[in-house]
């Protein structure tokens, strides 16, 4: 394999676009190629890099290299399965899938073609850089809220696995919990045939416990979450990126200066490439831990009371 990896971009939207910027800037990578169902917007977004631009498939995956699944999110068991198909390594935008068996379909995929697949939960970057993994003892309880105004982004899934998989996966990796005891969860649809604003409760077979609150139909942007240890609290402003803290342990007062705080995305990618490339141990954040997030945010979807306000 080459050191320098000419990587491709499947969906030419705001994500699309962030990825783009994401491969342009890395020293190991070459934007090469991007493709959408409309040729005339993957054109356009190729043309802001001086790329290719495709509406075909096997023409894309021929010309790169290694692959971010950008697309829509109904679109992403689909188009990673024919790039993992094609022998491409892969970083999927969360959710890996929408459905558990077609996520354990790309995982078994990656496994069999022997490449990485990783996923594009980065907010796990910045409890890195504030040394969260690094506490001996798990917190007790957590609770989280994620909101924001509409903008008509995600409607082809619910607000769970839009928003909230974020923090699902927030919680599975640091409760790192096997099993999940049961899921309660309401939710409000004002916007799509789907959830746009949930609230679940979620307790764990170790007495451990979750309240996660997502909306993408709010007045405001809040973005936060509070851990609950024995000695204290943790209290995170995702969007402010500060933290206040009341328990024994230490933490870095001075995350947000990080570069992986300042730029999760670019670290996610910057980890994916490694692990292609074979610098480190794997990436981020890898194909079963996405499904995890994937089968949480699922089991409140499934179990929701919905109400519909139109």
């Amino acid at each position: 394999m080459t050191s320098i990896l000419n990587a491709g971009i499947m969906g030419a939207g705001v994500f699309g676009r962030y990825h783009a910027s994401k491969y342009a800037e890395n020293s190991k990578t070459k934007l090469q190629a991007i493709y959408d169902v409309d040729l005339a917007r993957a054109e356009e977004l190729a043309a802001e890099f001086g790329v290719t631009g495709y509406d075909h498939i096997p023409s894309f995956l021929a010309a790169v290299d290694i692959v971010t699944v950008a697309s829509p999110a109904a679109t992403h068991f689909a188009n990673a399965s024919r790039a993992l198909a094609a022998g491409k390594s892969i970083l999927v935008e969360k959710p890996i899938a929408t459905d558990i068996v077609d996520a354990k379909s790309l995982i078994m995929a990656a496994t069999r073609k022997n490449v990485v697949l990783a996923v594009g939960h980065q907010e796990r970057l910045v409890f890195e850089s504030m040394g969260l993994y690094d506490i001996p003892k798990k917190p007790i309880r957590i609770v989280a809220v994620r909101q924001g105004p509409w903008s008509g982004r995600g409607a082809d899934v619910s607000v769970t696995l839009d928003l909230l998989i974020h923090d699902a996966d927030l919680v599975m990796s640091i409760f790192d919990e096997p099993e999940v005891g049961s899921v309660t969860a309401r939710s409000k649809s004002t916007k799509t045939k789907f959830a746009d604003e949930i609230s679940a409760e979620i307790k764990f077979k170790s007495g451990r416990s979750a309240q996660l609150s997502a909306s993408r139909i709010a007045k405001e942007q809040l973005r936060w979450m509070t851990l609950t240890y024995e000695s204290g609290v943790v209290h995170i402003d995702f969007v402010k990126r500060t933290f206040e803290n009341t328990t024994e342990y230490d933490l870095n007062a001075a995350f947000a200066e990080t570069p992986q705080a300042k730029d999760p995305l670019a670290a996610n990618v910057d980890r994916f490439v490694d692990a292609v490339l074979k610098l480190n141990d794997g990436p981020a954040v890898s194909g079963p831990a996405g499904l995890r997030a994937l089968d949480l945010a699922l089991k409140a979807d499934k179990v929701a009371t919905l109400i519909r306000s139109r």
